[in-house]
């Protein structure tokens, strides 16, 4: 798979969970708030797509041929930008 065939990829995942689950903002939003209730620290929308790229990165390191980790990491930077609208926390 080429660059250009992975984020296409990586844009029908985004879409296809953007229709599972909503609007990404508000999908990561929830996320947030669940974490910061669990963990007893802030977090932020775009901090769960950073998470969320980290845990890929992790299981990448394990498996790097595994192709549906690395289309997941291009979502979530694609989906950690869009977080970033509204953000006043220095994230940009």
């Amino acid at each position: 798979m080429d660059r250009f065939e992975l984020l296409d990829a990586a844009r029908n995942a985004v879409s296809d969970r953007g229709v599972a689950y909503g609007n990404v903002r508000d999908n990561h939003e929830r996320i947030a708030v669940m974490w910061t209730a669990l963990l007893g620290v802030s977090i932020s929308a775009p901090q769960v797509a950073m998470m969320m790229a980290a845990l890929k990165l992790a299981r990448l390191a394990a498996t790097p041929d595994h192709q549906d980790s690395w289309i997941d990491l291009a979502g979530y930077a694609a989906t950690g930008s869009e977080c970033l609208e509204g953000e006043d926390d220095g994230m940009e």
